[in-house]
């Protein structure tokens, strides 16, 4: 049953991993890995325009997601379909992150830091927290989650662990190549871009990627907090 994928983005919502892991997403691509992205929430609640309605919202943001993605040549993409602002870090969500992990059984992972000090969005928290609980122990441990093995999922040790937007980045990939497909993939998100940050888009991500870049041997970067579970 397994797909195999050699990286799994672990998203909140629309959008948030091409803020995240864009560049470095096309650097894998781009190296012949496959890239799958797993988005938890529908996005529902993230406009200012009061005349919008939240399905309409939620269908306009998943296909935003699918071009960003297509452009990025992202190998597939799965919706939770949870409704924004209303993760919980319930024993349902975490078995579902453990049946993708154990049926695409990715190298790594990558998600939100749910450590990040100070204000931060809560599905952000929710999501990293239980995408790091079932990465360690849930998905490793054939006891957990019997059924899924009566399903043909076994068991996985995925072999890293990489959150963006952490107080404490430890690895940083040089998107200075790969700048402008991140900065592209996010214009596909016009119902957030265009009331938030455009026509400004591409000024305020570069400037975002220098800032990260600082003390490092790059000009632009995404960086993050890189661990190996197993050592």
């Amino acid at each position: 049953m397994a797909e195999n994928a050699d990286i799994m983005v672990i998203t909140p919502h629309p959008d948030d991993a091409e803020f995240g892991v864009a560049g470095t997403v096309a650097h894998w691509v781009r190296e012949g890995k496959s890239v799958v992205y797993v988005v938890c929430t529908n996005g529902d609640k993230g406009t200012s325009d009061r005349s919008l309605k939240p399905e309409e919202l939620a269908r306009i943001r998943q296909k935003e997601q699918l071009a960003a993605a297509k452009l990025l040549g992202v190998k597939d993409v799965i919706f939770m379909g949870y409704p924004d602002q209303s993760l919980e870090d319930t024993p349902e969500f975490r078995k579902e992150l453990v049946r993708l992990i154990r049926t695409y059984r990715p190298l790594i992972v990558v998600t939100a830091d749910p450590y990040r000090r100070y204000l931060w969005h809560r599905d952000h928290r929710i999501t990293g927290q239980a995408v790091l609980d079932a990465v360690f122990p849930y998905a490793r441990d054939h006891l957990a989650y019997p059924d899924l093995l009566e399903q043909g999922l076994e068991p996985h040790k995925v072999r890293e662990v990489w959150v963006w937007a952490s107080d404490d980045p430890d690895h940083y990939v040089d998107i200075a190549d790969t700048f402008d497909i991140k900065v592209a993939a996010l214009g596909c998100h016009e119902s957030q871009v265009g009331q938030k940050i455009h026509p400004d888009l591409r000024e305020r991500v570069l400037r975002r990627a220098k800032d990260m870049a600082e003390g490092t041997a790059f000009n632009l970067v995404e960086a993050f907090h890189r661990v190996e579970p197993w050592g």
